[in-house]
């Protein structure tokens, strides 16, 4: 006798009548699952594809058959660590969308990324050795957007990690976690085609 109700991506419950209006999560108990989080994950997932990759740079390593995109902050330290970790995965093409969001200097520091000759050396200087890149400036709308469509997407936290199967993971993992989704996701994606 529920009823959902939403607003963009946040979700509510209601009786048929409209009298009563649930806030939180709603939890089948015998399938022991969350279903408000199932279902905001199917709300907010991103079709791989529809990725403005105009807005990232790549970081290529290997032959980058497998595909990656993640959103980070350069002042977030868990990104700095998955950075690292990163450094431990082969063939896979990383799409970078810079996302200023933690703290003032995060857009100083991702315009200068962004506008750096070379993204990717710029980005791991900042991410891996704590060398900042130098003061640029050029177009920067591509950050804007970014912002943008992390907000459409409740993109709340860096790193936010998205496989090339649609699949989202919010917060750092280790090289061997990311394999084995690159590997879900590219058996997923093969299997779609």
């Amino acid at each position: 006798g529920l009823f959902e109700v939403r607003i963009g991506t946040d979700l509510f419950y209601t009786d048929a009548q409209g009298n009563y209006v649930i806030q939180g999560e709603l939890i089948d108990t015998k399938a022991r699952r969350n279903l408000t989080e199932d279902r905001i994950n199917k709300l907010t997932a991103v079709d791989f594809a529809a990725l403005p990759l105009k807005d990232a740079f790549t970081v290529v390593r290997g032959d980058g058959k497998r595909k990656l995109a993640v959103f980070e902050d350069p002042n977030c330290g868990y990104c700095k660590r998955f950075e690292r970790d990163m450094q431990n995965v082969d063939n896979v093409t990383v799409y970078m969308f810079l996302y200023p969001i933690l703290s003032p200097d995060s857009a100083e520091k991702s315009r200068n990324i962004w506008c750096a000759k070379d993204k990717a050396a710029a980005w791991h200087d900042q991410m891996l050795r704590d060398k900042s890149a130098p003061a640029a400036s050029c177009d920067t709308s591509a950050l804007q957007r970014n912002l943008a469509f992390g907000r459409k997407y409740k993109i709340t936290g860096t790193p936010t990690l998205i496989f090339a199967d649609g699949s989202r993971v919010p917060g750092a993992i280790g090289a061997q976690e990311v394999e084995k989704r690159l590997a879900e996701a590219s058996s997923e994606s093969a299997g779609n085609n």
